[in-house]
């Protein structure tokens, strides 16, 4: 059935949480609450963030997923027609003195300091956050921030050529036009060379120092995915894992579930340097990392041989057009690469980018866009 939007938005989130319920969704009441914090700050005028919100709070599975989608479809009908508002905390007024004038004959009025409203996004702050302190809640609102997330892909330049209204005489193009015009001298066609997608490889740690991390690099990895083909994916533990076929799924939730499936050392040991030779070995050396951009996800922990990861980094960067390391630490306070693996990986690094927060992923996307 369709609700109207003249009901109470909590009413009609919480009737929708019950009719989930109904449908066999096992919705605890903190879930409930998960999912009411979430849509209050996403805002229920985006409905596709709603949307999103609502399967990452209230779902514990993937059998839940499809009546998830059902329950949604019939409770709300239209997402159009979805509430646009639900009552948030109203902002904190935060008493702040102005600064003291240079003129002793400027009172500042009466004197009185100025009320300053101090309202930071809810929104914002989230953006800055580690993602290693979020509650589920958070943690849901950061899924369907990262999904939002429009990257660019790099380009490189192409061996063809496209026509262009500067650049170098095409010769072929100039001499058709100009029998067709009979052999009249004819306006002078231009050619240039084209470009097309950069290949990006994306390496990610998933061992157990990196697990309050990778559910959300992983989300950020999918994204890159959807938006290209020239993206390849793999994990990082005490082995090397493709799962770029299983991140091609549309749905974020239903491609990390066949990922999960496919890692079979999720949460485990760190053997960076063995994993990273199997790639280059397998993959890299036969193509897939010649001019491209190489991104490693990982903190640096190395449990194996540190000075055989230092041997396959400068192989990959010999390899490759741009290597980046992204540490989920190098964004902290008083942070100091001196891990093992760090200290053997960085003289092979073009850059070194913290890789904790919403806004880190950011700029994670525009230095490989950039490239």
């Amino acid at each position: 059935m369709n609700i109207s939007i003249n009901h109470d938005p909590e009413h009609i989130l919480l009737g929708f949480t019950r009719a989930l319920r109904g449908a066999g969704v096992r919705v605890t009441q903190d879930r409930a609450t998960s999912f009411l914090t979430a849509s209050a700050i996403v805002g229920l005028g985006d409905a596709e963030a709603v949307y999103v919100a609502g399967r990452s709070t209230l779902c514990s599975g993937p059998d839940d997923l499809e009546r998830f989608d059902r329950v949604f479809e019939a409770w709300f009908g239209d997402r159009s027609e979805l509430p646009r508002t639900i009552p948030r905390e109203r902002p904190q007024e935060v008493a702040a003195p102005l600064p003291v004038s240079d003129d002793p004959e400027d009172t500042g009025g009466e004197g009185q300091p100025d009320v300053v409203h101090a309202a930071a996004s809810e929104t914002e702050i989230l953006r800055h956050r580690d993602v290693a302190a979020m509650d589920g809640a958070q943690k849901a609102v950061l899924d369907a921030m990262i999904r939002a997330l429009r990257p660019r892909v790099p380009t490189r330049r192409s061996s063809r050529h496209t026509p262009w209204r500067r650049g170098e005489v095409d010769l072929q193009r100039t001499l058709r036009s100009s029998l067709r015009l009979m052999g009249e001298p004819g306006q002078v066609q231009r050619r240039r060379r084209g470009t097309q997608p950069r290949r990006v490889v994306l390496l990610v740690d998933v061992s157990a120092s990196m697990r309050p991390y990778a559910d959300a690099l992983l989300r950020l990895a999918h994204t890159l995915v959807r938006t290209s083909g020239a993206v390849e994916v793999f994990t990082l533990g005490t082995r090397l894992t493709r799962i770029t076929t299983a991140l091609r799924v549309a749905d974020p939730d239903r491609a990390l579930v066949r990922a999960g499936d496919e890692v079979p050392d999720w949460a485990g040991g760190t053997r960076l340097g063995e994993a990273l030779e199997a790639f280059l070995t397998r993959w890299g050396a036969r193509g897939m990392a010649r001019g491209a951009v190489v991104v490693v996800f990982s903190d640096g922990w190395e449990r194996g041989d540190a000075h055989l990861l230092g041997e396959q980094m400068a192989r990959l960067a010999r390899l490759a057009h741009r290597v980046v390391w992204v540490n989920p630490h190098r964004g902290k306070e008083g942070y100091e690469p001196v891990q093992q693996g760090i200290v053997a990986a960085l003289p092979h690094c073009n850059d070194f980018v913290a890789g904790h927060s919403l806004r880190s992923f950011e700029q994670v996307l525009e230095v490989v866009g950039d490239a």
